[in-house]
């Protein structure tokens, strides 16, 4: 603001200067014009270098003493920079604008009237500059105040994040830990009391193994059955741990794509559909890793804004595309990473589709073959059945 009131001065004072140096008089007269001239400059300046209030109070006062002497003694002329040092005084004390018209038109009851409309000008002129600078410092002063506050509450977000995160790893801790005192705590009462019976009736087996034989074979039989059923319960209790292949899957993707676009500042979605149950670990790898390229190859190459991902599973295939709003190609050239998607997707008898003619279009196909839905068992087929399930926990564990 204080270079428009350094402007409309400065070019105020070359109007006056120029008018009354080259409106004739004796030389004597425009040495002390050129004077005053000079002095009121330094006055002006240095109302802008003080910070204080009362420093510049008083420089004001001064330069308008001085252009109220040199308009009497001098040139009236002079009298044209009275009215914005007669606005930049008066607005230390007087708030409302309005007030401030009256005090700049006093002088005009001791200006010549020849003199008169120059000076109306300059009043009305250097007012509404004067407004212009005013309103605009207001809502500067309102602008930093809402910088400031704004600075503030990005502090306390961001302190409150930090709490957040915090909260969420000894969350995350506790929860493990709870996790294993249960699993601990199931262990011990079903797995450790089965292995203790079976550990029980063992050893009676042993001592009687020689002189009642018959019941040795009896204790024996039961530790087995025991035994079975404590491995059946450490299966049972690994598979209602252990989360399905779909969900780590999907879930693992999710996450995938969440930190990436949060990294690069991208909208997503990703949808899908079909039984993802019959996807294997490593066609989820393989679905990953060549969607991280997809998406690692929209940010550099195609300046996208959005990218679309869906995992859908067909009849005989598992199709995985990666679509984003992109400028795309009408000629896609493979580089390292279309290669390596390929080179993924072949290793398990897949395929890589790329289309760059709306966006781009990243697709992954992979054969799977479905398998068959086993048939409803039979009465007579229950023991089988449970020494085949007992066999599987032993594999499993």
């Amino acid at each position: 603001m204080e270079g428009w009131a350094i402007s409309y001065k400065a070019v105020l004072l070359l109007y006056v200067f120029g008018a009354a140096f080259f409106d004739g008089g004796h030389t004597a007269g425009q040495e002390l014009e050129l004077l005053s001239f000079l002095l009121y400059v330094c006055l002006n300046i240095a109302v802008y270098i003080w910070r204080g209030k009362r420093p510049k109070q008083a420089m004001i006062g001064l330069s308008i003493a001085l252009a109220a002497l040199c308009a009497s003694s001098l040139h009236p002329l002079f009298a044209l920079l009275l009215p914005f040092n007669i606005y930049e005084l008066a607005a230390f004390h007087i708030k409302r604008g309005r007030l401030l018209i009256p005090l700049a038109l006093l002088p005009a009851l001791f200006i010549t009237r020849p003199l008169l409309l120059q000076y109306g000008f300059a009043a009305v002129s250097g007012y509404l500059l004067f407004a212009m600078m005013r309103l605009f410092a207001a809502r500067f002063a309102k602008f930093e105040q809402s910088q400031e506050t704004m600075r503030a509450d990005i502090q306390r977000l961001s302190q409150v994040l930090n709490e957040n995160e915090e909260y969420l790893k000894q969350s995350d801790y506790t929860a493990r830990l709870e996790e294993r005192n249960r699993l601990s705590q199931q262990i011990h009462d079903q797995v450790g009391h089965a292995m203790s019976g079976a550990l029980i009736q063992m050893e009676a087996s042993k001592r009687l193994l020689a002189s009642n034989a018959e019941q040795a074979s009896q204790l024996l039989q039961n530790a087995i059955a025991i035994s079975k059923d404590g491995i059946e319960s450490i299966r049972q209790t690994l598979k209602s741990t252990k989360p399905p292949i779909e969900q780590l899957g999907i879930n693992r993707l999710r996450l995938a794509i969440d930190e990436f676009t949060g990294t690069h500042g991208l909208a997503a979605s990703l949808t899908h559909s079909g039984d993802l149950d019959a996807i294997t670990p490593l066609q989820w790898k393989i679905i990953q890793e060549n969607m991280a390229e997809a998406m690692t190859n929209a940010v550099k190459y195609a300046g996208a804004t959005r990218i679309e991902a869906d995992v859908t599973v067909l009849n005989t295939f598992i199709k995985a595309v990666v679509a984003d709003n992109g400028k795309g190609a009408a000629k896609v050239v493979k580089g390292l990473g279309i290669i390596g998607m390929e080179e993924r997707a072949a290793a398990v008898n897949g395929t890589v589709i790329v289309d760059g003619t709306r966006g781009f279009s990243v697709t992954t196909l992979i054969p799977y073959r479905r398998l068959p839905t086993p048939s409803p068992e039979r009465p007579n087929d229950q023991p089988a059945k449970r020494e085949h399930a007992l066999g599987e926990g032993v594999n499993e564990t």
